[in-house]
């Protein structure tokens, strides 16, 4: 509860009565690598919530995240495209004739089996590879060099002081917590999708600060 009220509070302060600043990171959804590049500030553990400043170099942080997150889904997309490569996997070397399909080396029992055992991995493997990448934009924004962001064994170091459970569990209820808030916009007539936009912002800002505070709730290797 600690991280959600310190998170709205964060959020709220961030943006409420301070409409240029809102305004601002309006247009920086819009243009994403500044948006990106804001989150890298929060996280950073800047308090209060920065001026939005250096826009050349919250461009680039932008970028810089954004690098990092598709280096870290590379795995997740190996794993999404495995089933229909297992498909196109020929019976055997015989050239198959002119105009037919690919045939699939597996029975279909077989198949259906081998793609159920893969999306089981694919859930777990997202689990740990959303909670590696999660302290891994943390640790850039808070040292500012990207390497950091690699460092497996320092990453799961820190995790492990926390606890894997407590930080899978800490994930969970601030992903719900923003799922709910969007849907019962979404569900206001009208003005819903406008509210959502307009508070897309907060959003962010607030999601940033709390995987910051779930950062520091235990401290980071050196």
């Amino acid at each position: 509860m600690r991280l959600l009220g310190d998170s709205f509070e964060y959020a709220k302060d961030a943006i409420w009565g301070r409409w240029v600043r809102w305004l601002l990171l309006l247009i920086s959804t819009i243009i994403f690598p500044l948006i990106y590049g804001y989150t890298v500030r929060v996280m950073s553990g800047a308090k209060p919530a920065p001026e939005l400043e250096d826009w050349i170099g919250l461009f680039i942080d932008g970028i810089k995240l954004i690098v990092i997150t598709i280096i870290y889904s590379i795995p997740l997309m190996i794993l999404t495209l495995l089933p229909v490569a297992m498909y196109f996997i020929p019976v055997s070397s015989t050239v198959t004739p002119a105009g037919s399909g690919p045939e699939s080396l597996l029975s279909p029992e077989l198949a259906a089996f081998a793609a159920l055992a893969i999306f089981v991995i694919f859930i777990v493997a997202a689990i740990i590879i959303g909670i590696l990448s999660t302290f891994a934009m943390v640790r850039f924004a808070r040292t500012g060099r990207m390497g950091e962001a690699f460092r497996i064994r320092t990453l799961l170091t820190h995790i492990g002081r926390i606890g894997w459970l407590n930080v899978f569990i800490a994930l969970l209820v601030m992903g719900i917590v923003i799922t709910i808030a969007q849907f019962v916009l979404a569900l206001i007539p009208l003005a819903g999708p406008i509210l959502l936009f307009l508070l897309m912002p907060a959003f962010i800002i607030f999601s940033a600060r709390y995987v910051a505070l779930l950062y520091e709730s235990a401290p980071a290797p050196a």
